[in-house]
C-alpha cells in the first residue's frame, strides 16, 4: 500500500515513521523547503524519544520519502492523511485555515479514488467540510472519501502510542473506505488493538471529549491539592486511594503546575466553542480552563510567599517545557511560570534536558545552564517545574551545598519530603505540607 502524510509536525512525521515501520510506503509532504530538506538528512527538527532513529531506518529502506511537490505525494496513493497544524484563534474556536487549503489543493489534486484522512483533530463537522471543497474544486470528477481518523500521540512516547494504541477511530460512512483504512492497520489486529468504527461526526467528538475528560481530571486534583493545603493533608496519598478504585484510575492524577501543551488547552477551548454554537453550553470544561489558569497563579504565589518575594534573587529552574521527554514548549506551565517571575524582577538560572535553546528564545532573560547542580550555584531557591528523570535522584547535600539558602520548590512533587528535610533543606510542594525550616521566615 502507498499512502501520503501532508505535514510534517509532530502527527505527520510520527504518523508516516511508524506506517512505514509496519511496511507501507510512505511519503511526507511539507511546503517548507528547508524542513524538508532536515529530514532527507536525517534531522528531524524536534525532540521525540527514538522517532530520529525509527524515520531515518525508514528512509534507509526506502519505505519513507520526504518531499515539498503536492502531486507527487498525493500520485497513487491510496489514503491521504491530513496532519496540518488547527491553531486556536482567539474565540477559541479552531483555525481550520490549513485544512482548507490542503483541501483545495487535494479537490485540484486527485486524480484517483483515494480515501482521505483527517488525522488533524478538528470540529465536528470537519470531514464534511472537507469533502464539499474538494468536490468543490475538482476540474473532473474524481471518486474519494473522506474519513476522520484522531490520532491519540503523546508527546515522548508518542511511537509506543501509535505501535501499541488503546483503540483505533475510524469514522467513516463508506464500506469501502473503512475496508482500506482496516487494512492499513492490520499489523495492530495482531495485538489485539479495539477498533471503533462509527461515523465522522462521532470520531471527530471522540478526540476533544477524550483530551477535555483528561484536562479536567488535572484540574480537579489541583483543585483537591488546594484543598489539602488548607487541611494538612496529603494529596499524594489521597491521589493514590483514588486512583484504586478502577471506575477512576490513576492516570492524570498528579497535583503540579496544570496541565500544558499543544493539545490540552486548545481542544477544551474548542470544545467550549462547540458548545457555545450548538447551544449546549460546556460548563465543566470552561471551569476546567479556568481552574488550570489559576493553578499557574497559585505556583507563582507558592514561589513568592516561599522567598518573602522574589524581586532581586535568583532562582534555579529545573525543567521547561511542558512535560518530559519533549523539548515542546507550547503552553508550557513552567515557561509561564518563569516569565512571571522575571517580570517580578527575578534572575532564573535554568536547565532543560532538551528545551533550553528554545526557551532562551523565548525568554532571552534567562540565563541557560548545563545541569541542575550549574543551576542552583549561587541560587536563592531551586523551583523543580518539570518532572524530567534526570531531576528525580540528585545528590541533596551538593544542591544544598551550592544555594545561597537552601529551598527546594518541587512543582511536581517529585521529591520525599522527609528525604529533602533530612538533608537540612525547606522543602515545599503541591498539596502536600512544607518540611524543615524555612530560612525566609525565621525572624
Amino acid at each position: 500500500m502507498r499512502i501520503g502524510v501532508l505535514g510534517t509536525g509532530y502527527v505527520g512525521l510520527v504518523t508516516g515513521a511508524c506506517f512505514a515501520e509496519f511496511g507501507i510506503t510512505v511519503t511526507c509532504m511539507d511546503p517548507d523547503a528547508a524542513r524538508i530538506d532536515r529530514l532527507n538528512r536525517d534531522d528531524v527538527p524536534f525532540y521525540e524519544p527514538g522517532l530520529a532513529e525509527l524515520a531515518a531506518k525508514g528512509r534507509r529502506a526506502g519505505r519513507l520519502s520526504f518531499t515539498t511537490d503536492f502531486a507527487r505525494t498525493v500520485d497513487k496513493a491510496q489514503v491521504v492523511f491530513i496532519a496540518v497544524g488547527t491553531p486556536s484563534r482567539p474565540d477559541g474556536s479552531a483555525d481550520l485555515s490549513q485544512v482548507d487549503d490542503v483541501a483545495r489543493r487535494l479537490g485540484r489534486g486527485l486524480t484517483d479514488y483515494a480515501v482521505v484522512a483527517a488525522k488533524s483533530t478538528v470540529p465536528v463537522g470537519t470531514a464534511a467540510r472537507v469533502r464539499d471543497t474538494i468536490r468543490a474544486h475538482q476540474a473532473r470528477p474524481v471518486d474519494f472519501d473522506v474519513v476522520s481518523n484522531p490520532e491519540f500521540l503523546r508527546e515522548g512516547s508518542a511511537i509506543g502510542d501509535f505501535m501499541r494504541p488503546d483503540r483505533v477511530i475510524i469514522g467513516a460512512d463508506s464500506e469501502r473506505a473503512t475496508a482500506i483504512m482496516k487494512e492499513l492497520y492490520r499489523p495492530l489486529y495482531l495485538i489485539e488493538t479495539p477498533f471503533i468504527v462509527t461515523g465522522a461526526h462521532t470520531a471527530e467528538l471522540i478526540k476533544y471529549a477524550s483530551n477535555v475528560f483528561l484536562a479536567a481530571k488535572i484540574s480537579f486534583i489541583n483543585e483537591i491539592a488546594n484543598l489539602c493545603e488548607c487541611m494538612d493533608a496529603d494529596v499524594q496519598t489521597v491521589a493514590k486511594a483514588m486512583g484504586l478504585d478502577k471506575r477512576i484510575g490513576s492516570k492524570f492524577l498528579h497535583a503540579g503546575p496544570g496541565y500544558g501543551g499543544s493539545c490540552l488547552g486548545k481542544d477544551a477551548a474548542a470544545l467550549v466553542h462547540l458548545g457555545d454554537e450548538a447551544g449546549a453550553a460546556m460548563h465543566l470544561a470552561a471551569a476546567t480552563i479556568r481552574v488550570n489558569e489559576q493553578q499557574r497563579a497559585r505556583m507563582v504565589e507558592k514561589i513568592r510567599d516561599t522567598l518573602n518575594g522574589v524581586r532581586g534573587k535568583t532562582l534555579a529552574f529545573w525543567g521547561l517545557s511542558f512535560k518530559p521527554n519533549t523539548d515542546d514548549l507550547r503552553d508550557s506551565p513552567a515557561l509561564s511560570i518563569a516569565a512571571r517571575l522575571l517580570k517580578d524582577g527575578c534572575a532564573i538560572r535554568a536547565c532543560d534536558p532538551e528545551g533550553l535553546a528554545a526557551a532562551r528564545r523565548a525568554l532571552p532573560a534567562l540565563t541557560g545552564c548545563e545541569d541542575p547542580y550549574d543551576a542552583a550555584t549561587g541560587a536563592d531557591a531551586v523551583v523543580l517545574a518539570t518532572e524530567w528523570n534526570q531531576f528525580r535522584n540528585l545528590d541533596l547535600d551538593r544542591v544544598k551545598s551550592l544555594l545561597r539558602a537552601p529551598v527546594l520548590i518541587d512543582l511536581r512533587n517529585v521529591y520525599d519530603p522527609e528525604r529533602v528535610a533530612a538533608c537540612g533543606m525547606h522543602y515545599v510542594s503541591v498539596g502536600r505540607p512544607a518540611v524543615g525550616v524555612n530560612p525566609y521566615k525565621t525572624s
